[in-house]
């Protein structure tokens, strides 16, 4: 038998084991300079449609779409941070999503349409389609956001109000005092302002702690 090889099968064997790594780093310079564009542009494309999605996402119109949702959006019509004397309001994602002024922002944000994720689920569900499983909810899915807010001192709400640039001088006596203990304690906004813009909560965190007691007592007793 002969050991010689056809000329042509040897050298399209040889091209191909080198394939497409061969190819590139043996390529004109203005191809890879053509592969960078490409790749430039389709990340900017990238970036772009998901920057889209996400301001999208944020709408109140988007928002209030599930039905739930309209619940706490009522309620924060009748608040001051909807409607006051100044004109200024704001919406969901001002105070539930973390704002885009600087890039780490950007990992709040899927955080937070994480959490937006679970409570559609819960919706789709049936956990917090009506008023009445909301309300039963209601503690539950606040302390999640009091927690998410703790975590952040307070980011959404120091977008607004911050105590840098807070005037003592036309604020109340009571507020002066507070706002100056906070200050030293290291307190952060979520800490002494819970629920201002939603129902009030706060009977609902005394009858828990009540029955926390009260569990606690009796198994003391036993």
């Amino acid at each position: 038998m002969s050991n010689d090889k056809n000329p042509a099968t040897a050298s399209n064997a040889g091209t191909g084991k080198r394939g497409f790594f061969y190819w590139l780093n043996h390529s004109p310079k203005w191809t890879r300079l053509n592969i960078l564009l490409v790749g430039l542009l389709v990340g900017i494309a990238f970036w772009g449609a998901l920057n889209t999605g996400m301001e999208y996402t944020n709408r109140t119109e988007f928002c209030v779409s599930c039905h739930s949702m309209t619940i706490p959006y009522g309620e924060l019509k009748n608040t001051v941070h909807y409607k006051n004397r100044s004109g200024t309001t704001v919406s969901c994602a001002d105070c539930h999503v973390a704002s885009s002024k600087n890039p780490n922002d950007y990992g709040r944000k899927f955080e937070s349409k994480i959490m937006a994720a679970r409570d559609l689920w819960g919706h789709l569900t049936g956990t917090v389609d009506t008023p009445e499983k909301f309300e039963a909810h209601r503690l539950e899915m606040a302390k999640r956001v009091w927690a998410r807010m703790k975590a952040t001192d307070s980011r959404e709400c120091r977008n607004c109000h911050k105590f840098e640039t807070m005037d003592p001088a036309k604020q109340k006596d009571r507020s002066v005092v507070k706002h100056e203990g906070a200050i030293e304690d290291g307190k952060t906004c979520i800490d002494c302002h819970k629920g201002i813009s939603h129902k009030q909560v706060h009977q609902l965190l005394e009858q828990e702690e009540a029955a926390k007691e009260a569990a606690a007592k009796a198994s003391s007793a036993s």
